[in-house]
């Protein structure tokens, strides 16, 4: 079955604007010779919030299953699935090893549904190191925080 599904790679990055504090992610999709970009922002949040926000975003706009490869900037994303955090978290009842809950519960669990309908595989980039769709997200990203700051600024004025 898996050589049925079409194969798709997917760029995600997330910025904030003070942690917590104003905001964005970025994502790139490539299928074929495709390529789709995503964004947004959120007016208070935390930089980890944005990283699982951005992978979360991109899985969405998957119209069916497929096989991603899924490329990342943030060891918190890709670690909790390639060490098994994200597995020994549910078995614990969504404690950390500290028995502290785990933060981000919400997202996590979304990305669990989509782990489980699609295939993929989680690579861990360094972020600020020249790869090329890692810097393109990583500037929706911080354009996107930049926005959602203004907008902060907006609010906190009027």
């Amino acid at each position: 079955m898996a050589s049925e599904l079409s194969r798709v790679t997917i760029y995600a990055d997330g910025a904030c604007s003070g942690n917590p504090g104003p905001g964005g992610w970025g994502a790139v999709l490539l299928w074929n010779d495709q390529e789709r970009r995503l964004q947004g922002r959120d007016r208070e949040t935390t930089n980890n919030r944005m990283e699982l926000v951005a992978a979360i975003k991109a899985l969405e706009a998957l119209k069916r299953p497929c096989q991603v490869d899924l490329y990342s900037d943030s060891a918190y994303l890709v670690n909790a699935f390639t060490l098994g955090w994200i597995t020994r978290w549910q078995a614990n009842g969504w404690k950390t090893t500290k028995k502290e809950p785990v933060e981000n519960q919400d997202l996590w669990q979304r990305l669990l549904a989509l782990d489980a309908a699609h295939e993929i595989s989680w690579h861990k980039v360094k972020g600020h190191a020249g790869d090329v769709y890692n810097t393109i997200c990583d500037a929706m990203a911080t354009e996107e925080a930049a926005l959602a700051s203004s907008m902060h600024d907006q609010v906190e004025e009027g």
